[in-house]
């Protein structure tokens, strides 16, 4: 035991016991290898988080086929959970069948114009080659020519490279799959268990936070589908003005990207901005003012509310649940910012009406539309 007594005599003094000094150092070595094991796990708890979202958003189409099933099979959630898999797959392969053979032949395209965009830019008789005199960009095309050359001498531990992208990619998918699967047959059953873990007393009230954080996350989802939804109309309108091809499924690559928040329009930006690109020069330039213009307004306007309508939180608490997620966790954080806040808002709700801080009725309004906290 060691003792820690003032020079000037007080009449006082610390002791701290060998136990809490032992106790103290076990506790930060297992904060330090729990803090080491978080961070190399890392890409599997974003697999697990995305598998969980898409659980809890299948969660209520398979349980209205389990109770709508036929015959004996009526309550089968593993058959709801398969046929709702199937008709997944089966929307998820037909758009990559209709978007990713025409995105390859219109880039072979491209890659086989370029020598012929090159030689016209180094004619000075062809309109092309006229203006890269006439503004002296020579200089940058020669740099840009020898640019391609060296990446095309690259292509093929490019193409390697990226088919072990792709090949990581498929991976993380099935693995998403087969989780989101087992989430949802086995859902029911761990919920089961955790509350006969819970004393009898107290169930009533967890079922009921664990009621109330269900919504919260189940209408975070439906919100998220709602702004992917209407971020793809005016996508939609914008390629068919400028006649742009493929814009069915451009649309659904829009909706996809919705879905992920904060970064997602972006990557959507990235993607038909490239495609437009292929049909002119204008359409490209409109398409991405038009989806940047739309950003804005959903970051600043549409988010905030149908956020907060959906989880019954106040606009301002989503805008800085999300601004706090994504500078602190980046995308996985951006994805469960809102939930986690909406989730932890409830456990404090129900805390303050327990220490009769905040009145029932007061708690009350705050779950429900209208009356936000």
């Amino acid at each position: 035991m060691g003792k820690l007594i003032p020079k000037d005599n007080a009449d006082f003094e610390v002791s701290i016991s060998n136990h809490s000094i032992i106790r103290a150092i076990i506790a930060v070595t297992m904060a330090v290898v729990l803090y080491s094991a978080i961070a190399k796990s890392v890409n599997t708890l974003v697999l697990i988080g995305v598998a969980f979202f898409l659980a809890l958003a299948l969660n209520g189409p398979v349980r209205w086929l389990a109770s709508h099933l036929p015959g004996k099979k009526r309550g089968d959630r593993s058959l709801a959970t398969t046929i709702s898999i199937v008709v997944i797959l089966g929307l998820l392969i037909g758009f990559l069948a209709a978007i990713v053979p025409p995105l390859i032949k219109q880039t072979t395209n491209f890659a086989q114009a370029i020598p012929g965009l090159i030689q016209d830019a180094n004619d000075k008789s062809t309109t092309v080659g006229g203006f890269v005199d006439r503004y002296k960009l020579q200089p940058q095309i020669d740099k840009m020519s020898g640019q391609l050359s060296s990446k095309l001498d690259d292509i093929g531990s490019s193409a390697l490279s990226t088919l072990s992208k792709v090949g990581s990619s498929i991976f993380a998918t099935l693995t998403v799959l087969v989780l989101t699967i087992m989430m949802l047959i086995e859902g029911p059953t761990w919920l089961r268990m955790f509350f006969e873990m819970v004393p009898e007393k107290r169930r009533p009230r967890a079922r009921k936070l664990a009621r109330d954080m269900h919504k919260v996350v189940q209408g975070y989802v439906n919100g998220q589908v709602t702004l992917a939804a209407l971020a793809s109309v005016p996508i939609l309108i914008t390629l068919l003005i400028m006649g742009v091809s493929y814009p069915l499924a451009l649309m659904v690559v829009v909706f996809i990207c919705g879905l992920i928040p904060m970064v997602g329009h972006t990557i959507g930006a990235i993607i038909v901005t490239i495609v437009a690109s292929f049909h002119s020069l204008t359409a490209a330039i409109v398409v991405l003012t038009v989806y940047f213009a739309y950003q804005q307004v959903e970051n600043y306007v549409l988010q905030p509310k149908i956020q907060s309508n959906s989880t019954n939180m106040s606009p301002l608490l989503v805008f800085l649940a999300v601004i706090i997620g994504v500078n602190f966790g980046g995308l996985l954080g951006g994805l469960v910012a809102i939930p986690v806040t909406g989730c932890v808002r409830i456990l404090i709700l129900d805390y303050l009406e327990r220490r009769n801080v905040l009145s029932t009725t007061t708690v009350k309004d705050a779950k429900t539309e209208g009356g936000k906290i």
